[in-house]
């Protein structure tokens, strides 16, 4: 990002939509949060989605989902857990259409780096699926096997996997990435990789310096100053792809300063992209919008494709 100093971005206010604006400070959070005096657990609880949402509502959402995506792996089993590398979760699950010029759309699962797998979320590709696309989820390894250089990594090397041997199994289309929470992070750092078109980052974490803070991530994660610097996107020039940045309404504070200031400093850039306020999703409801043929966000990933028959304008 030519010209634009980092620091002095972050203190610039942040796009204004439905909620009031938000600030992003030196570390990255809401200016209305003073990260220097909040106490440890206030400092944890910030980025804490399960504890916002309550741990019961959240452990039925994720058994919603498996249900879901067992069953949708049980109706397509015929390209599933492909090894694009040595580790045992560096596996690809991959949907395709009947039309192998189909866009695909790529998704990256969340859990902060340390949980989830492709097998809890491959329903997150029922709304693309409807409308004759193809999808894929690759798994990664999780912290504390993995850091999270060596997870960025592992991904390259699946996408790289996927730009070479994804054609023999039905899938030639252009690649649409996305990822929820962890996954919306990884998004953003993998766009630039060749065999991706576009993306769709959905209630990431774009700037990592908090997450030091935050010892239900940190404990596994242990994030180092250097993978602050390397691996925030909040740092990193842009790609210059489209990518829309979506984000609930009813998250907290700092996950829609998050997404709300890293879409503001890509367009100090002029880097193209949507910001998608998602009305009263919250950081688990949000991804509902997925699994519907003609939800905001499924609509959203439709749009990403290029000029073609399978986007709708």
């Amino acid at each position: 990002m030519a010209g634009l100093d980092r620091r002095a971005f972050l203190a610039m206010t942040a796009v204004s939509l439905i909620a009031p604006p938000i600030i992003f400070g030196r570390e990255g959070v809401a200016k209305d949060m003073d990260w220097q005096t909040m106490s440890l657990e206030a400092r944890n609880l910030a980025f804490n989605n399960v504890a916002h949402v309550g741990p019961e509502f959240a452990r039925k959402k994720v058994e919603g989902w498996t249900a879901a995506s067992k069953a949708l792996r049980a109706q397509r089993p015929a390209h599933l857990d492909l090894p694009y590398a040595q580790a045992d979760r560096a596996k690809w699950d991959l949907y395709p259409a009947t039309d192998p010029k189909a866009p695909c759309y790529v998704h990256l699962h969340g859990g902060y780096w340390q949980r989830g797998s492709k097998e809890i979320f491959a329903c997150m590709a029922e709304g693309v699926l409807v409308h004759g696309w193809s999808a894929a989820l690759p798994g990664y390894t999780l912290a504390p096997d993995a850091s999270l250089t060596q997870i960025a990594r592992e991904l390259r090397t699946a996408l790289d996997w996927f730009a070479e041997k994804a054609s023999a199994h039905g899938i030639e289309g252009p690649v649409i990435l996305s990822g929820w929470s962890a996954g919306g992070h990884l998004t953003a750092l993998l766009l630039d990789h060749p065999r991706v078109a576009a993306g769709l980052a959905i209630s990431g974490v774009f700037e990592l310096a908090p997450l030091r803070d935050s010892p239900h991530v940190n404990d596994k994660v242990k994030l180092t100053e250097v993978e602050i610097e390397a691996l925030s996107p909040m740092r990193l020039p842009g790609a210059g792809k489209p990518l829309s940045i979506a984000y609930g309404t009813g998250e907290l504070p700092a996950m829609i300063a998050s997404s709300r200031d890293f879409h503001a400093y890509r367009a100090q850039a002029n880097l193209p992209g949507d910001l998608i306020p998602v009305i009263n999703a919250n950081h688990f409801t949000i991804l509902d919008e997925l699994r519907l043929p003609d939800s905001h966000l499924t609509r959203a990933i439709l749009q990403l494709a290029p000029k073609s028959p399978w986007r709708t304008d």
